[in-house]
């Protein structure tokens, strides 16, 4: 599957969330966009909502924020009203990731939203894990045949069965998701990644790691076990602030996300059964038939004068049991390496 101009089956698509991490202030999202080049990533990915769209403005008990979460004490209307990224923002954000040579995409929450970034060429789409609910945006995002990444945070199986078939039906088969613990910050006993597997053989999709956890441990883990796009949250200072500032890495800590994913990678290499030209040196050490005491012309190979032993410049041990028996050809002496040549 392409995404832009990469191939997420040849390199991992490691996406910068930008979030909230611009904490209201245009400057700090253009160098987030900036600094997440520098960083490594692939992409920088937006959430294009307002806090209209994605809610109403009410205090009542139901749009109270009281679970244990680090918005405790706020309304979601104040939340997004926060967390939100302008609108007229984006065209410039989406300008300056594509000089700087990084993929610029978002998170839709409304159909407005997504004629938005229409509009802006965006080069996917991603829903977030409390829209796989929202089967009508996803039909909507999808019908635009871009690639759509799904997150399936809070998703049930049949929630992201329903999400799959939605895209399917809307003509669109380049979905991918994402294994989300949907916590902030998640707990590592949660990521269950051995899910992210059985997501990819249970709905023939590709998959991927939307990523809360403290460090790079989930991440390069996911790699290993065949995550094809990495999402997680970029600040530039977290002394910035903001509401995911507690979960978000820096450019420091981001950079090193990405050296990891990249190292694991190429540790994962191709399936290859070619011994490399640099190992190939190390192959003197192997075993092979060595004379071990000195041998007569016409004596017969012994268990006692020849042995599979270290290194390996003598003839392959698969042939000791046709060895023994033998008689040698010339006189041997004791170290030197058994050839064809030295048997009768």
């Amino acid at each position: 599957m392409q995404i832009a101009n990469i191939d997420i089956n040849k390199k991992v698509f490691i996406i910068a969330e930008l979030s909230a991490n611009h904490n209201g202030d245009k400057q700090i999202a253009l160098d987030t966009v900036k600094a997440a080049k520098k960083a490594g990533a692939d992409a920088i990915k937006l959430q294009t909502y307002t806090p209209d769209t994605i809610t109403i403005d009410c205090d009542n008990k139901y749009f109270q924020i009281k679970d244990g979460t680090i918005w405790d004490g706020k309304t979601l209307y104040e939340l997004y009203t926060e967390a939100f990224t302008p609108w007229e923002w984006h065209e410039e954000l989406f300008k300056v990731a594509r000089n700087e040579g990084l993929i610029c995409f978002s998170t839709p929450f409304d159909r407005k939203a997504v004629d938005l970034l229409e509009k802006l060429n965006t080069p996917a789409y991603k829903i977030a894990s409390f829209e796989i609910q929202d089967i009508p945006l996803i039909k909507y995002a999808a019908s635009k045949r871009k690639p759509i990444i799904l997150s399936t945070g809070i998703a049930t199986e049949e929630d992201i069965q329903l999400a799959v078939d939605t895209c399917r039906k809307a003509g669109n088969t380049n979905i991918i998701l994402l294994k989300c613990t949907s916590s902030y910050p998640a707990p590592i006993e949660l990521a269950n990644l051995k899910t992210m597997v059985d997501m990819k053989n249970r709905f023939d999709v590709e998959v991927g790691l939307s990523d809360h956890t403290i460090g790079n441990t989930v991440p390069v883990v996911a790699t290993a076990l065949g995550a094809k796009v990495i999402e997680k949250h970029l600040i530039l200072d977290k002394s910035i602030g903001g509401p995911d500032a507690n979960f978000s890495l820096d450019v420091d800590e981001f950079n090193d996300l990405v050296e990891s994913v990249r190292k694991a990678e190429k540790a994962l290499g191709n399936i290859t059964y070619e011994i490399p030209q640099r190992v190939k040196k190390s192959t003197k050490f192997a075993r092979s038939l060595f004379v071990v005491k000195d041998i007569k012309k016409g004596q017969k190979f012994t268990e006692e004068n020849i042995r599979s032993i270290r290194p390996g410049y003598g003839l392959h041990p698969k042939y000791y049991e046709r060895v023994l028996g033998n008689r040698a050809r010339q006189d041997l002496k004791r170290g030197i390496p058994l050839k064809k040549n030295h048997l009768e």
